[in-house]
């Protein structure tokens, strides 16, 4: 019964991620509430086929590392999985930041805090984000970003957040 279930959420996701792709003429947009900074930011990223430049500026600017304002570009693969999750869950709600790109400074502190810490992140690349989805479970947002299979996922409930990154496919 658990595989059949699995099997028809995958199958539901496909269909949902192959109807809002590849048209020309659609908008992505997302929402986001910073957990450190309280600052809020609603932008579309993409429209017309290509992303938008002026929105990938405000971008590098809000998920810039919150302890120096350090920036680094982000990867646009990044805002589509957030996106590709949204349309899947059905939740258009703020995606909760916790972290984004972390300046190599920040890496080394958190570190040596933690041994839960890459010394190689994605986070150091703007490839990788630490969220919460308003109003969505968070073990089914987990499960979400990993049937996705477009890149890494962490699980971290304890803390309340995934980790979503567009490195390779793996899970944690």
């Amino acid at each position: 019964m658990l595989r059949i279930a699995k099997y028809l959420f995958l199958t539901a996701t496909l269909i949902v991620l192959c109807s809002t792709q590849g048209a020309a003429g659609d908008s992505r947009v997302l929402k986001f509430y910073h957990t450190h900074t309280h600052e809020t930011l609603q932008i579309t990223y993409y429209r017309g086929g290509d992303y938008v430049p002026s929105a990938m500026k405000e971008l590098r600017y809000f998920l810039a590392d919150w302890r120096n304002k350090k920036q680094q570009d982000i990867d646009p693969e990044l805002l589509d999985i957030l996106w590709q999750v949204q349309r899947v869950t059905g939740n258009r709600d703020a995606f909760e930041v916790i972290s984004a790109y972390r300046s190599p400074e920040t890496n080394a502190l958190l570190r040596k805090k933690s041994s839960g810490v890459a010394k190689k992140s994605q986070h150091l690349l703007g490839k990788a984000i630490d969220v919460r989805l308003r109003g969505t479970d968070l073990a089914f947002l987990h499960r979400t970003a990993s049937d996705l299979r477009l890149g890494g996922v962490g699980y971290y409930p304890g803390s309340d957040f995934i980790h979503v990154d567009t490195g390779r496919v793996r899970y944690w």
